[in-house]
């Protein structure tokens, strides 16, 4: 498969520690930091995992300037306590090219993997959609009907959904919503994950979804057997900590 991705790029930093006092400053616990895991995030995890679970030539279309992500968290219980963002105001603006249209128009599957952050515009989006034979988008940006119309597929988390429920109407059969534990809803239907795992970490599931989604349906064009795919590989990471793969 050839599958290009756009969107913003992210290096999601995880640094585990431990926490047995208060600060004697000010109410608040102090953060003895003990181990770090770090790997790419946003666009880059959805670029993560399609290698996981797909024999694929994958490109990325992403910013110059990598947003950081660096989250603080107990070690024992899994309780975070910060996060701090950098780099989000340094975002510079995709340009979208003849050359890069082409490349749309010959790959087996296009995602556009948008946060939102400024290097995207509405109308790079539709034209990515419009250009691309199958796709899929999961956008954090307030959509429009050009946008849903230009896409295979939508996929939205619950919030997401109701953020663009006015909407919605006629394009019942290309949103696919994500519940979290529920499972996914399509087109009325909730298809519920056949294998549950208690959750430790819901960092990143969404791009499993998407990049499972997608690349099963390519294979099989059954919409039910690609959202139970997607259901169980977004399973699985959400019973590991921090931002995995299948």
């Amino acid at each position: 498969m050839k599958i290009l991705v756009f969107g913003e790029l992210c290096q999601d930093k995880f640094v585990y520690g431990s926490s047995k006092r208060l600060s004697p400053e000010a109410p608040v616990p102090v953060f003895i930091p003990e181990r770090e895991e770090v790997n790419p995030g946003m666009a880059g995890n959805v670029v993560q995992n399609l290698k996981s679970i797909c024999d694929c030539d994958v490109k990325l279309y992403s910013q110059e300037i990598q947003i950081t992500k660096t989250r603080f968290v107990d070690d024992k219980s899994n309780h975070m306590f910060l996060r701090v963002d950098e780099g989000e105001s340094n975002i510079d603006s995709f340009e979208l090219t003849e050359q890069i249209i082409n490349e749309i128009s010959e790959s087996d599957i296009v995602i556009v993997s948008d946060y939102d952050k400024g290097f995207l515009s509405s109308n790079d989006i539709t034209i990515i959609g419009k250009s691309s034979k199958l796709s899929i988008i999961d956008a954090k940006k307030k959509l429009n009907r050009e946008i849903i119309n230009s896409f295979t597929f939508v996929k939205l988390n619950e919030n997401e959904w109701k953020n663009n429920e006015d909407l919605v109407e006629g394009f019942e059969d290309k949103l696919l919503i994500t519940l979290g534990i529920r499972g996914c809803q399509w087109n009325g239907e909730i298809f519920s994950s056949v294998n549950p795992k208690v959750t430790m970490d819901v960092s990143g599931a969404g791009d499993t979804f998407t990049a499972s989604f997608i690349s099963k349906y390519y294979l099989t064009k059954n919409i039910k057997e690609s959202i139970q795919f997607a259901n169980q590989m977004a399973s699985i990471v959400v019973s590991k900590r921090g931002v995995k793969t299948p």
